[in-house]
């Protein structure tokens, strides 16, 4: 039997209540393709480039002051900023985007994030890079099932590109 393959987006017939997390997950391998002009394919990459992993422990400390340094020592084209300012922006940026990840990948909110935004309560493992002329692939694990809200999120998001999600069984 082949594995399965399913174009962008699945209708669901209805949305499950609440986060459906397990204990211990089955986990899936996914290929997910985009293809589509030059342009957008290759913003898309850049916009998709990361680590690979969601960094649940940060030391915000050494953030803060990383931040703090390079927002009084811009790159030469840049303006700089007072060291009071530089302080206030650095201690905003060290707490506005991390609010979930300080939870823990096990604590409820954590969860229903997960659950919410990519249809998961585990967070993708093993995203890379696939070689793919003329496309941009990635491969990835995904717990019991594929992350069809994140999924359908991304095809909103770039309409010009054509996605394909695979998971093999």
């Amino acid at each position: 039997m082949p594995p399965a393959t399913a174009p962008l987006p699945v209708p669901l017939a209805a949305p499950l209540a609440g986060p459906q997390c397990l204990a211990h997950p089955d986990w899936l391998y996914h290929t997910l393709t985009a293809s589509g002009p030059a342009a957008a394919l290759a913003a898309f990459r850049e916009q998709a480039a990361g680590a690979g992993v969601v960094p649940w422990v940060y030391d915000y400390d050494a953030m803060e002051e990383d931040w703090f340094y390079l927002l009084l020592a811009p790159p030469a084209h840049l303006r700089g900023i007072s060291a009071h300012g530089a302080r206030l922006l650095a201690r905003q940026l060290r707490e506005a985007p991390f609010a979930i990840l300080r939870l823990g990948a096990d604590h409820p909110d954590a969860l229903a994030w997960l659950w919410e935004n990519w249809g998961t309560t585990w967070a993708l493992r093993h995203v890379s890079p696939l070689a793919m002329p003329g496309a941009f692939g990635v491969g990835f694990w995904s717990a019991d099932w594929s992350p069809w809200p994140a999924l359908r999120r991304i095809q909103a998001d770039w309409p010009s590109l054509r996605f394909h999600c695979r998971a093999h069984y």
